[in-house]
């Protein structure tokens, strides 16, 4: 599991079952990682890792709480759909659509990602 902290709030993001993820999970344990992240079109937030990681493209209509890697280096979390090329990284767990867009609040953000202790 990943947290993504944000507003104050934790998202839990359950990882998927891909090299991309498992990228994911190298890069932070090394630590946290803290970025900004930019509304888009009034259905992400997206923000870049600043570097690439392997891409398991798939053409995906997105759902909100997906969480997707968008060109190999950017994090983009969902909260309405999208179709296009994605790789799947996780998915937020126990939030609605209206609850997310609640958490992740109306234009840009700052979060910060980590493991789950747990």
């Amino acid at each position: 599991m990943m947290n993504i902290e944000v507003n104050g709030s934790v998202l839990k993001v359950k990882l998927c079952d891909n090299s991309s993820a498992e990228a994911v999970k190298e890069l932070l344990k090394k630590g946290p990682i803290t970025m900004p992240m930019n509304d888009y079109a009034h259905m992400e937030k997206f923000g870049t890792f600043g570097q690439q990681l392997p891409q398991n493209d798939e053409r995906i209509t997105t759902r909100p709480g997906d969480v997707i890697l968008s060109e190999g280096n950017l994090l983009v979390i969902y909260y309405a759909p999208n179709t296009w090329n994605f790789t799947r990284l996780g998915k937020v767990q126990d939030i609605n659509a209206d609850q997310l867009k609640e958490v992740l609040g109306k234009g840009n953000i700052t979060v910060t990602l980590s493991l789950d202790d747990e």
